[in-house]
């Protein structure tokens, strides 16, 4: 008898205040590094086994809906746990905490750059990031590749993206597009090829109880109603309408503001794959289409949002900052323009993912499981691994031919790149630690010469 109750598993712990959950959340904000994987691993060891508010079985069924959204998967998870402790508020809280220190940070770092970006020193520090992304981005494609790229056919396809992007100048949402029917299809015709595993391993947590258990019965708030679902709707369109409204009185519907708003919701609805799925979009939306900002100052951006806490799609601040400084908002100054592009642009980035966490989270409490999206989502996320790869190319060219193909190769950019390389893929590196490293190297070499 006493062995048996030796053996129970540990009781739940009580459930956290709504305070105490706010403090969790600014917390978090404030340490989240490391992008998506290393923001979702503090996640998991703070909230599934130290503090064991929610069980690993419950974790894991939220971070596989995050990561079919389109959206940043971390962000995402942040607000459904959120969301499943404390409702409607929970949930804007933990998201809206993932992601505002990192906003404060980035338009604090970008108006520095605008003042002294021409500074010698800076200018060396950037010399030395530059080469260095394109090592990261890389990396990128080479993590996600290595997990997701299992079948020859699914290299094929991101061959094939790669190629449609950089070759044929095919846009960025036909490829998801394209991917996403071949994988519907080839998950009925072939479905070995497409099938996916998990989404990486996570520790277990022992047989400690938590208060979001598996077996813990679904809240209230959290169960699927058609008139909630039908206000969340209303209260979604309405926010983007309104705020919109607002933007098209300051330029109307070709204004700056205006056009961010139409751009970043595109954006944000074709984000499938994370950051860096996103980022040749936003690239060649914000750089090749509007001239918001140049390559060289988007590789900047990338720089430092890696080395910010927050989801690193949170470089749609420093694109908007940039573009509102370039582009002046007629009737403000030029510091309140560009500090209302940034907020523009992080407010219709993220709208649509508190959106598919609030309305959809009911639906996938309700049945547990989303089989059927497995084959395409692998299809995109081949195709992704096509796209990023595009990105580090376009990369290349800005980061080792500053003055254009015909200017000559930068021979210390390519020191700095194949060294990064190094770093990344034989020493795997982390990224705050490579462009730390890259910036104090590149401000040396701005002393010596």
């Amino acid at each position: 008898m006493g062995n048996s109750l030796i053996s129970q598993p540990e009781p739940a712990p009580q459930p956290p205040s709504f305070r105490e959950a706010v403090r969790f959340w600014a917390w978090l904000g404030f340490v989240s590094f490391g992008g998506p994987a290393g923001q979702i691993a503090v996640m998991h060891r703070e909230l599934v086994e130290r503090r064991r508010w929610i069980g690993e079985r419950r974790f894991l069924h939220a971070l596989q809906y995050c990561m079919v959204l389109p959206g940043p998967e971390a962000q995402q998870l942040a607000t459904y746990i959120g969301w499943l402790q404390h409702g409607t508020r929970g949930g804007l809280v933990a998201g809206g905490l993932f992601v505002l220190p990192s906003f404060g940070m980035l338009v604090g770092l970008a108006w520095l750059y605008v003042l002294y970006g021409d500074l010698p020193a800076v200018a060396g520090v950037l010399s030395g990031v530059r080469p260095a992304v394109v090592a990261v981005v890389l990396g990128a494609a080479w993590r996600i590749g290595k997990r997701t790229l299992r079948h020859p056919f699914l290299v094929a396809m991101a061959v094939l993206a790669f190629l449609g992007v950089f070759a044929l100048d095919i846009g960025f949402p036909w490829i998801v597009l394209g991917a996403f029917a071949v994988g519907a299809v080839g998950g009925r015709v072939a479905p070995r090829v497409f099938a996916v595993g998990g989404h990486g391993a996570v520790a277990a947590a022992g047989d400690a109880r938590a208060v979001l258990d598996d077996d813990t019965p679904v809240p209230t708030w959290a169960r699927f109603s058609p008139r909630r679902l039908a206000v969340q709707v209303a209260v979604v369109l309405s926010a983007w309408a309104v705020v919109y409204a607002a933007v098209l009185s300051t330029g109307g519907a070709d204004g700056t503001l205006a056009r961010m708003a139409r751009f970043f919701t595109q954006a944000a609805l074709l984000t499938f794959g994370g950051a860096y799925a996103v980022l040749p979009y936003v690239y060649d939306g914000a750089v090749e289409t509007h001239g918001w900002l140049s390559g060289p100052q988007m590789m900047d951006g990338l720089a430092l949002g890696e080395s910010t806490p927050g989801p690193l799609i949170m470089v749609v601040t420093w694109v908007g900052f940039l573009g509102g400084y370039q582009v002046p908002v007629p009737g403000l100054s030029v510091a309140l323009s560009a500090v209302a592009a940034a907020a523009v642009a992080t407010f219709y980035t993220f709208l649509p993912s508190f959106f598919f966490i609030l309305a959809g989270g009911p639906l996938v409490e309700a049945s547990r499981d989303m089989p059927r999206l497995a084959a395409p989502f692998a299809g995109v996320t081949a195709a992704v691994v096509g796209v990023i790869v595009n990105l580090a190319v376009f990369f290349a060219i800005h980061a080792l031919f500053p003055e254009g193909v015909g200017g000559g190769l930068d021979l210390f950019a390519v020191f700095v790149g194949m060294a990064a390389a190094v770093a990344v893929f034989k020493y795997e590196v982390g990224v705050v630690r490579l462009l730390l490293g890259a910036a104090a190297v590149g401000w040396i070499a701005s002393l010596v010469r």
